[in-house]
């Protein structure tokens, strides 16, 4: 009798495979679970959100500046005094010029403060000390107070755009290092700082990450005012906001917040705002380094903002209600909320016609998928399903893997991470022989594993497929979510077969159902069953009858099309 019970125990190999189907998804999830309670106890950022959100309630949030200085520290009347403090605030900054004047008919010394390379020196030595000394040669009839000085210097002398009057010391040094040039004198308790920056830039390029065949061939620089008069020649509007903020404790850098006012859903921007007001670190070298810190889940491989280089894209969002933000040194705008069908599409999309540019963004939905999941079905139908292949292609299949000492497994990840290191070594190479070595370097590498009997030749073209599918993805950031998950779901093919594939799906899609952008599902069907909705998602339906703006960001103006 236990003989017969034990014939029909399942095998070890079954047990461990439901242990591991049911264990590992749980340690997983719990893993996750785990870092997120941590973060939530250990976050100082989270509870810099909730108390600047309080702030807000109570009337005290200043949406103006962000990290206020709490230095006090204010210039005198006395000339050498201030000279004293302004010094010893840029103690150890010897590249701040100081051009010392005298100015005879006030019988006075006055000095400027300036850093080479940041000022426009020929801006200065004509607008600022050519009137300031032939003027000072003139006698005056009565004796000037400082209040009388400073406005005629601000009104009738310097010949300066921007005059602002700065009575602390260290945010008018930040001022000097940025570009500025103050002008400080006897018996005035303050500094005039006058704008006079010059900073290098590179010209107007095609946006090298983003390229079209048709659309404009202009893209975002690192100069910040460069980067909103490109938005503001988009077409005239007075209703295209742009809040200018500071980010950086130690460094501080301009940031703008860019959106429509009759637009925008207003939650939206005053979400996006306490966001950016929440941020705390001492530089902000980069837009990512905002992407990073105001996206809703950092643990998802997904990025949840979109981040471009085209001033078109960016209009085409905030026309459509969405919320841009700008930084300074950075070329990258970054767009808010977000759905992933946004990362499949393309500018050129709207610019084509209809047919071909559905057709076009229905093929880089199909390339995703190719991309992520075929390793992965070719292992398991090889590995587990073979009787799901036509009998004349498993025989050639059998054919060609004979004598490959590895498993499906191995040997898709021998080329997939040769794959993954040529064109990680192409982009770090110098222009010119970046493709080329990607290129040879990926038939050499193919031919010679054949060859060598390493792996077999349709495992070849299945890598192949998959790498020039990946590159049909028009966001970078998006391409590389797809990549990374492509070899967890090989792992899964590999223990269950197409079960796994199947169970990796799921997972991958409940993820995705469950993740926001700034409280906007990523997966904008999840919130908009009806069909309209669907216009300009899976194709790019005709302008005819796309009248509306997406329901899902709740805008203050439905209709984009009367």
């Amino acid at each position: 009798m236990w003989k017969k019970i034990l014939d029909h125990v399942p095998e070890w190999s079954v047990w461990i495979s439901i242990v591991c189907l049911t264990g590992i998804p749980l340690l997983i999830m719990g893993f996750f679970h785990q870092i997120k309670l941590a973060d939530a106890r250990l976050s100082e950022r989270k509870q810099r959100m909730e108390s600047t959100f309080v702030d807000k309630e109570e009337g005290n949030y200043n949406s103006s500046t962000i990290l206020p200085n709490d230095e006090g520290l204010k210039y005198t009347d006395h000339y050498e005094t201030n000279m004293n403090l302004f010094k010893q605030a840029a103690m150890e900054m010897d590249d701040i010029n100081e051009r010392t004047l005298y100015l005879s008919n006030l019988d006075c010394y006055a000095v400027l403060y300036f850093v080479d390379g940041l000022t426009d020196k020929d801006e200065m030595d004509h607008n600022v000390l050519k009137p300031l000394l032939e003027w000072a040669n003139k006698p005056l009839d009565t004796k000037l107070a400082p209040e009388q000085l400073v406005h005629l210097l601000d009104q009738q002398l310097l010949l300066v755009s921007e005059i602002e009057f700065v009575q602390e010391v260290i945010p008018s040094l930040r001022k000097v290092l940025f570009g500025s040039v103050i002008l400080m004198l006897d018996g005035i308790q303050g500094v005039l700082v006058l704008g006079t920056p010059k900073g290098k830039s590179r010209s107007l390029e095609e946006p090298i990450s983003e390229s079209v065949l048709r659309g404009p061939r202009i893209g975002f620089t690192e100069v910040l005012s460069d980067n909103t008069s490109m938005l503001r020649r988009q077409g005239e509007s007075n209703e295209l906001a742009m809040v200018s903020c500071k980010v950086g404790s130690r460094v501080e850098k301009e940031l703008m917040i860019v959106y429509f006012r009759d637009i925008a859903n207003s939650e939206l921007v005053e979400e996006v705002k306490r966001r950016v007001h929440a941020i705390d670190i001492d530089e902000v070298l980069e837009s990512g380094y905002i992407e990073q810190l105001i996206e809703d889940n950092f643990l998802s491989p997904f990025p949840q903002i979109q981040n471009t280089e085209r001033p078109d894209r960016v209009m085409g969002a905030l026309l459509e209600g969405r919320v841009a933000v700008l930084l300074d040194g950075s070329p990258y705008a970054l767009l808010m909320p977000v759905t992933y069908a946004m990362m499949l599409q393309s500018p050129e999309d709207y610019y084509e016609r209809w047919i071909p540019s559905s057709f076009i963004r229905f093929l880089r939905f199909i390339a995703t998928l190719i991309s992520l999941f075929a390793p992965a079905l070719y292992i398991s139908f090889i590995s587990f399903h073979p009787g799901l292949i036509p009998t004349n292609l498993v025989i050639s299949i059998i054919g060609t893997r004979q004598g490959v000492p590895f498993s499906t497994l191995i040997e898709a990840l021998i080329m997939e991470g040769s794959i993954e290191i040529l064109r990680e070594a192409g982009l770090r190479l110098p222009k010119p022989i970046g493709p080329a070595m990607g290129i040879v370097g990926g038939l050499i590498i193919g031919q010679a594993a054949v060859d060598a009997g390493i792996v077999s030749p349709i495992l070849v073209i299945v890598v192949a497929v998959t790498a020039i599918s990946s590159f049909a993805t028009p966001m970078y950031s998006a391409g590389i979510a797809m990549r990374l998950l492509r070899f967890p779901i090989m792992f899964t093919a590999a223990m269950f077969g197409l079960y796994g594939v199947i169970m990796a799906f799921l997972f991958l899609v409940v993820h995705m159902f469950k993740l926001k952008s700034f409280g906007v599902p990523y997966i904008d069907m999840a919130a908009s069953p009806s069909i309209k909705e669907w216009r300009d998602y899976l194709i790019r339906a005709p302008f005819q009858f796309m009248r509306g703006r997406p329901r899902i960001l709740q805008t203050k103006d439905k209709k984009r099309k009367s």
